[in-house]
């Protein structure tokens, strides 16, 4: 079941009910992803919490700001209309993901004792401001937006890295929801246009006031050695009650990779 709210520059969002049974777990996603590309893992944990999963704007079934602009201090007035949305008063759970860890980071510099316990896997929290332009934007902006088919857009991404290497089942999710028919052919949701200008969006001045979190929250860094694995280390020794767990096997797709040890390690770090 999906359900609505409104956000912030007019932002239409989408709230997606993963399913399963006890308190509630909020997953926030990544740049140019879903919030139902984590569905698989939200099966694995369908015994220990209910599971939501927002859209943030631009992404997936929310609509674009008015503004056009996808500063992150947006993403932060989306996670906190959708805990309105969902009466949230109290400490719950996160699982973010790259841009979705920042998200629930900022979000709880917002309004103190949002987080329970948070499981953020390589949020991107950056300690000095990015360069101009950014390279992940520039790449976004090459991104193929349309094929002729599902079946084609699958083949496409499951041929060829980061995707040939992520559990088959979450490209299925990541397809199925992330496109939508257009004419003839099937267009990508989060155009490539929207997911270079979030990349470009990122908050400079969230990585300065992390110390004041009080919440305990665990920072999961891969060992790829990309730019989101370095930062990952970083980041844990800024949060004064986290801890930090590599994943040295791993990428900055882990979630994806494997959502069975992904579910397991927050089934572990939320009891």
């Amino acid at each position: 079941m999906t359900t609505t709210t409104r956000s912030s520059d007019q932002v239409e969002l989408a709230i997606h009910d993963l399913g399963g049974t006890g308190t509630l777990l909020l997953f926030v996603h990544a740049t140019g992803f879903h919030g139902r590309c984590y569905q698989q893992i939200a099966n694995h944990l369908a015994d220990f919490r209910t599971c939501h999963a927002p859209d943030l704007r631009g992404h997936g079934d929310s609509s674009i700001p008015e503004n056009g602009r996808f500063a992150w201090a947006g993403m932060a007035d989306d996670l906190c209309a959708v805990l309105d949305h969902l009466g949230i008063d109290t400490p719950i759970d996160f699982v973010g993901h790259s841009m979705g860890g920042a998200t629930v980071l900022a979000t709880e510099l917002r309004r103190p004792g949002t987080i329970r316990r948070a499981w953020l896997y390589e949020p991107i929290v950056l300690p000095t401001a990015e360069e101009r332009p950014s390279p992940l934007a520039e790449s976004a902006r090459r991104r193929r937006p349309s094929f002729d088919d599902y079946a084609a857009a699958r083949e496409r991404y499951g041929s060829r890295p980061p995707f040939d290497a992520i559990d088959p089942a979450v490209l299925d999710d990541y397809v199925r929801f992330g496109f939508r028919p257009d004419g003839d052919e099937v267009t990508l949701k989060c155009a490539p246009e929207t997911e270079a200008r979030t990349f470009e969006g990122v908050d400079p001045e969230l990585f300065a006031q992390l110390p004041t979190i009080q919440a305990p929250v665990t920072i999961v860094g891969s060992g790829d050695g990309g730019h989101p694995a370095q930062l990952a280390p970083m980041i844990a020794e800024q949060i004064p009650h986290s801890q930090f767990v590599a994943w040295t096997d791993d990428t900055h797709f882990g979630p994806f990779t494997n959502p069975q040890r992904a579910a397991d390690e927050i089934r572990r770090v939320l009891q």
